[in-house]
C-alpha cells in the first residue's frame, strides 16, 4: 500500500486567506491584524468621558422625575379630596406634614416628599410659622374650602405654586419663578 501525504492549509483566524493576502505579492494586510495604540486610547478617552458625565445626568433626571411626580400627586390628591367632599357630603382634609415630609388625604396612606424639594405652605391666608409643622386644607361638602397655597421649590429656585380657592375649592397651578 502506498501512503500519500496530503498538504492541508488550516485557517488560523476568522478571516479568509483571500482577505489576508494582498493582490500585490501576497503580503499580509496590516489593517486586518488589530487595533493601533491611538485607536485604543481614543476608545478609553471616550469611555472615561461617559463615566464622568453620566452619573450627574442621571441625578438631574431623577430630580426632575421626582419633582413632576410630586406635583402631579399633590394636584391629584387635592382634586380627589374636593370630589370626595362633594360626592359624600362630608368635609375631607388634605394635609402636608412638613416635619415628616409627607402629604395626602387624611384617612389614606400619605406619600413622601422628596428631599430635593423645599415646600412652603400658606393656609387660610397666613404662611405657616416655623413651629407649625402641618398645613391642612379642608374641602367642604358645599364646594368651598379653607383655601391655601402649596409651593414646591427646586434647588434652582424655580418651581410651582398650587392654589386652592377658598370660595369654590378649585385647584390651579402656576409656575413659580426664582
Amino acid at each position: 500500500m502506498d501512503y500519500r501525504a496530503a498538504k492541508v492549509k488550516t485557517p488560523i483566524s476568522a478571516i479568509s486567506p483571500d482577505q489576508q493576502r494582498r493582490r500585490d505579492g501576497g503580503q499580509v494586510n496590516r489593517d486586518l491584524r488589530g487595533f493601533t495604540l491611538i485607536e485604543l486610547l481614543v476608545v478609553l478617552a471616550i469611555g472615561s468621558l461617559l463615566v464622568a458625565l453620566v452619573p450627574p445626568a442621571f441625578d438631574r433626571l431623577r430630580d426632575v422625575s421626582q419633582y413632576r411626580d410630586t406635583v402631579r400627586a399633590i394636584v391629584v390628591d387635592l382634586k380627589q379630596a374636593r370630589q370626595q367632599a362633594l360626592a359624600y357630603g362630608q368635609t375631607v382634609v388634605f394635609r402636608v406634614d412638613l416635619s415628616d415630609r409627607q402629604f395626602g388625604i387624611v384617612g389614606r396612606p400619605f406619600k413622601a416628599l422628596p428631599s430635593s424639594l423645599e415646600v412652603k405652605t400658606t393656609v387660610g391666608g397666613n404662611e405657616l410659622p416655623d413651629n407649625t409643622q402641618q398645613a391642612s386644607i379642608a374641602f367642604m361638602p358645599e364646594g368651598g374650602s379653607t383655601g391655601g397655597t402649596i409651593e414646591l421649590v427646586r434647588r434652582s429656585g424655580a418651581g410651582v405654586r398650587i392654589r386652592v380657592d377658598w370660595l369654590f375649592g378649585q385647584i390651579t397651578q402656576e409656575p413659580r419663578t426664582p
